[in-house]
């Protein structure tokens, strides 16, 4: 016997259309971004996933699948270049890191003066970070060049003594590097702390200041410490962007006098795509990777716990 009309109509109700839709809804977002999510794994994870096989393999100017073991990260443990390549990276990133917390700080206090052109100030500040590293790479090269930029500049002046070679100079080249990486990033660094000096609340130094502290201890005492979350992004932002360092590297000074400039990252493309070493390449390209995870994951640990606490 077939149900009557009136006996199926209560199946398509507003009820049951209500929660179609809602099913509909609470899928629709999955779906859509369901490709780029896809793709993503595939293009990111997997390609670490494959970096990290081709790090066991023997592979050389093409990808071979002749297991070694950890036979090439025991080649790159012995490899002078890549121990310079580490060596200039805890220089480099270690002054970019501390150089740029301080000078953005002081900046940022300065800002949070109220003090006119206030705008016009923090646009000059911030307009370095705009440039692509290559542009900055080429502009300092000019600037620090012996023969056309600063040194030629002073000595036009009358100072002929005045030397400023420290682009060909392989001891101080690296410093070269942590000059213009400076000039990119602290304009940034300066726009995260006057973020952070903003949501202080004033009636926090209105307080200290009644209590007879002066401007410079407030910063110190009261200011600061509640800066510390905005410090711990800012020193994860830069070692990041101080461990994949590349472009800027090739820019300025192309890895040179020699290899003394050179970084990880420069290492790792000279040997995967240049020598034919796909395999100590990976290697040390995962060791890279490591290096980021070591300054991530205890962001993530710090971030989860303070919202599991908060």
């Amino acid at each position: 016997m077939s149900p009557s009309p009136s006996m199926a109509r209560p199946a398509d109700g507003p009820g049951a259309r209500r929660s179609r839709a809602g099913t509909l809804h609470a899928w629709l977002p999955k779906l859509v971004l369901a490709p780029s999510v896809a793709i993503s794994l595939f293009f990111v994870y997997g390609f670490m996933l494959w970096t990290f096989i081709l790090s066991l393999t023997n592979s050389r100017m093409l990808p071979s699948y002749e297991f070694v073991g950890f036979a090439q990260y025991a080649r790159l443990m012995t490899n002078d270049r890549w121990w310079v390549a580490s060596s200039n990276l805890v220089v480099f990133g270690g002054l970019f890191v501390a150089i740029c917390l301080v000078l953005g700080l002081l900046l940022a206090i300065l800002l949070d003066q109220r003090i006119r052109q206030e705008g016009a100030l923090r646009t000059v500040y911030l307009y370095p970070m705009a440039l692509s590293f290559i542009v900055t790479g080429v502009v300092w090269k000019w600037l620090l060049n012996p023969g056309l930029g600063i040194q030629a500049m002073v000595r036009g002046w009358g100072f002929e003594e005045f030397r400023f070679d420290w682009l060909v100079d392989p001891d101080m080249a690296v410093y070269t590097l942590v000059i213009a990486a400076v000039w990119q990033a602290s304009g940034f660094v300066m726009a995260l702390f006057l973020a952070g000096l903003r949501g202080i609340d004033d009636s926090i130094l209105k307080a200290a200041q009644l209590d007879g502290a002066s401007l410079p201890r407030v910063y110190w005492r009261v200011v600061i410490p509640c800066l510390r979350p905005v410090v711990f992004s800012a020193v994860m932002i830069l070692s990041h962007i101080a461990i994949k360092s590349f472009d800027l590297v090739v820019a300025l000074t192309g890895g040179g006098p020699g290899y003394a400039t050179d970084l990880p990252a420069t290492f790792m493309y000279t040997h995967a795509f240049t020598r034919a070493q796909v395999g100590l390449g990976s290697a040390s390209a995962m060791l890279m990777l490591g290096g980021v995870l070591a300054i991530l994951i205890p962001y993530l640990y710090s971030e989860l716990r303070s919202r599991r606490h908060g």
